[in-house]
């Protein structure tokens, strides 16, 4: 069963070229008891429950909503709010929504199919399904799948509407990630992670001498063979003449780690396994990970130039400059400066083409590879990538630690997440203030 139920839509109609009172005034018109009698057959198949600006809010959208919730409340065995508040904020949540996506619609926001696709693609897979498996069984449930692709369509577009409008309003300074690192729940939630794997063999009370030692020299002849080279899971797969128990501990805080454990871990890198003796036997405690403590990346820092097929300026005609910019590099013209005059990189051009210390899979595939082997000082033939043709440069590379500007960007995160939900809150007031909304 997907886990996803949603609504199914019923032609919501948008108004965006009508007010509110000249829809107002088409409704009461179409009621006119003076209708002439080519309108005399016809049938009231909808009602409005409320305007909201330029579009309306039907009861039958209500009334699926409704339904909507009320299986979604059920099937999590969440007892329901009584009707009348279920109908109330049912509505209010209708009309939040018409009036994100009428903002949507003014600012020009689109939501590309390629981009829906994606969004589909990564719904499907958080259900272990491909996308045509994902639609069989929207299907299978008596779903639309064209509507509920729709329905994500509006969600990201109200969700670019927040996150334009909201996130112009806050700023993370770095005295805030100071003052917050400095706190007991900072220390607590930047302190170093560790994700580590433990194999067990067990031994009992009623363990001889003979046998105990038979299980140590055991887990100290697979350990051996780890430090070989044997991977890991080969090695404490095996089943003669113990059996290892145990398994991933997942993602920890050194604090959150089995204090038998606690002393060993921190002392290991990424990759090292350890035996660890306790009252339940001997354990094999293998690092596969860890995050928050010194983390060495292999920076480059390099400049380039871009030059752009146009119009104007074919593929060959682009290819000829870039080269033809390359060879006058090469005899000794400055490269900030043909950078600063012929670079289509707008980002760079100005800063002589530098794009300072990047990190590894920062730049597209093809800029990264000539990157990474590239002499140092020594600029390269034109590389193609989706961007344009490019020359480059590598000036320098170092190994750089980074764990502190990873904590100062978790830290800046979820500051940032606190001051998102107050303003989105505050946000969302307003405009809900100064819409015009009509509740028949």
């Amino acid at each position: 069963m997907i886990a996803i139920n949603p609504r199914q839509l019923t032609g919501r109609r948008h108004y965006a070229q009508l007010s509110a009172k000249a829809i107002l005034w088409l409704l009461i018109s179409a009621c006119s008891c003076t209708v002439n009698m080519a309108l005399a057959d016809l049938q009231t198949l909808d009602r409005v429950v409320a305007i909201v600006d330029d579009d309306i809010i039907l009861a039958t959208e209500l009334q699926e909503r409704l339904a909507m919730v009320s299986e979604g409340l059920e099937r999590r065995g969440v007892t329901a709010p009584t009707e009348e508040v279920l109908y109330r904020e049912t509505l209010d949540r209708l009309i939040m929504e018409s009036i994100q996506l009428q903002l949507a619609n003014r600012y020009g926001v689109r939501i590309p199919d390629a981009q829906l696709d994606d969004a589909m693609g990564r719904m499907a897979a958080s259900n272990g399904l491909n996308l045509e498996q994902f639609r069989s069984a929207i299907e299978a449930q008596g779903q639309s799948y064209v509507a509920m692709r729709e329905e994500i369509r509006r969600e990201m577009m109200i969700q670019r509407v927040q996150q334009g409008n909201v996130n112009r309003n806050i700023q993370i300074s770095q005295q805030e990630i100071d003052n917050f690192l400095a706190t007991d729940e900072g220390e607590a939630m930047t302190q170093p992670e560790f994700r580590v794997v433990q194999a067990l063999v067990e031994t009992g009370r009623d363990d001889s001498d003979d046998v105990l030692a038979a299980k140590e020299a055991f887990v100290d002849g697979v350990l051996a063979s780890i430090l070989d080279g044997k991977p890991f899971e080969e090695a404490v797969a095996t089943m003669d003449p113990y059996v290892f128990k145990g398994g991933d501990l997942g993602w920890r805080k050194i604090a959150d780690i089995p204090s038998m454990f606690a002393s060993v871990i921190p002392q290991l890198k990424v990759g090292e396994t350890a035996k660890v003796e306790s009252g339940a036997g001997f354990h094999l405690v293998y690092l596969v990970d860890e995050r928050g403590r010194e983390r060495l990346v292999a920076q480059t820092q390099v400049r380039h130039i871009l030059i752009k097929p146009t119009e104007v300026l074919d593929e060959e005609e682009a290819l000829a400059l870039i080269n033809n910019l390359r060879q006058r590099i090469i005899d000794g013209e400055d490269f900030s400066a043909i950078a600063k005059e012929y670079s289509d990189d707008i980002g760079s051009a100005q800063e002589g083409g530098e794009l300072g210390w990047t990190n590894p899979g920062q730049m597209v595939p093809e800029f990264e590879s000539a990157m990474a082997s590239a002499e140092i000082g020594v600029v390269t033939e034109p590389v193609k990538s989706q961007f344009g043709w490019h020359i480059l440069e590598v000036t320098d590379r170092r190994d750089q630690n980074v764990a502190e500007e990873m904590r100062r960007r978790q830290v800046a995160n979820y500051l940032h997440q606190q001051k998102y939900d107050e303003e989105l809150e505050a946000w969302l007031r307003k405009i809900r203030n100064e819409a015009f909304v009509d509740i028949k």
